[in-house]
């Protein structure tokens, strides 16, 4: 019996390990440019759509892909979303019907510089530190990503009504 516990037991770890070896990361497929660690890890959409973010008197400017959350937000904008600084990021919750999502666009992790969707929170998020140890944070959807330093907005401090909107 003991035995057998015990197989199970292994048995079940072995299959954790095989599924987490396995885990779609946001690397994955990705396009990078690595050269240069001030601005964005991740390249700019080629035929994306040019954003702008406003912190206050701060404009971020944003490129989304077409990924289907991207094209909702598009059709959404202008749209303001609440967000706070954190370690890594800046985030806000976000009503989970406004962010449809396709689930072979989940993966765990992200690229300094992205504009994710957290499907969990739901939450929507723009990431940039800390992308080596990313990967432990599942549920992310990328629908973009900044195209200005990452020093611009990891000089932000405090909450933001964010305002998004089509670039001029």
């Amino acid at each position: 019996m003991k035995r057998m516990i015990l197989f199970a037991v292994l048995a079940a770890a072995a299959i954790s390990i095989t599924a987490q070896g396995k885990k779609r990361v946001a690397r994955d497929g990705a396009s990078l440019q690595t050269r240069d660690k001030t601005i964005a890890t991740r390249s700019l959409p080629e035929n994306g759509t040019k954003i702008i973010m406003h912190f206050g008197d701060t404009e971020i400017p944003g490129v989304l892909n077409d990924s289907e959350t991207a094209q909702t937000l598009i059709r959404r904008l202008p749209y303001t979303v609440r967000m706070n600084r954190y370690s890594h990021d800046f985030c806000g919750i976000v009503p989970a019907k406004d962010f449809p999502h396709d689930e072979s666009d989940v993966h765990y992790g992200w690229l300094n510089g992205d504009i994710d969707y957290a499907t969990d929170g739901p939450y929507f998020t723009i990431l940039f530190e800390d992308e080596a140890a990313s990967e432990r944070y599942g549920n992310q959807v990328n629908i973009g990503v900044i195209s200005c330093p990452l020093a611009k907005i990891a000089a932000l401090r405090g909450s933001f009504d964010i305002r998004i909107e089509l670039a001029p």
